[in-house]
């Protein structure tokens, strides 16, 4: 029960990976920047952090109070049942490293294709674009 209930919140917490975040430490100060990496102790890497001039933060796990995402998370579950529209039964979305994988050869990500080409990788990114044009409306 352990690990699935850890399998959980890493994907979870897998979301705020490359987002704005707000971080609260234990002794009250607060860190705005885009969290580029991050451990299972909770240490954090910030970068371009927002009115101190620092271009990149660590900040011991131990130190963490809170963690908020300040925008919101990309929706891989719509962009799979979008995919799995125009390939049926030929989509997996893999939650745990944020992909989907097309065709078992097609990687998309919330950065686009990642792995494969082709003319079905042509059609991915086509259905890709689509989306995120209609989700920024």
């Amino acid at each position: 029960m352990a690990a699935v209930l850890g399998r959980k919140f890493g994907e979870e917490f897998i979301q705020f990976l490359s987002k704005k975040v707000s971080v609260e430490t234990t002794d009250e100060k607060t860190y705005v920047g885009i969290l580029s990496a991050m451990n299972e102790r909770l240490d954090l890497v910030l970068d371009n952090v927002e009115g101190s001039g620092i271009l990149k933060l660590i900040l011991n796990g131990s130190y963490v109070k809170e963690i908020k995402l300040m925008e919101k998370p990309f929706d891989l579950k719509s962009l799979a049942d979008r995919l799995a529209r125009v390939f049926p039964g030929l989509v997996k979305i893999r939650e745990d490293v944020g992909a989907i994988i097309v065709m078992d050869k097609i990687k998309v990500t919330q950065n686009g294709i990642e792995e494969g080409s082709g003319l079905a990788a042509d059609r991915v990114k086509i259905v890709y674009e689509e989306f995120v044009r209609d989700t920024k409306k």
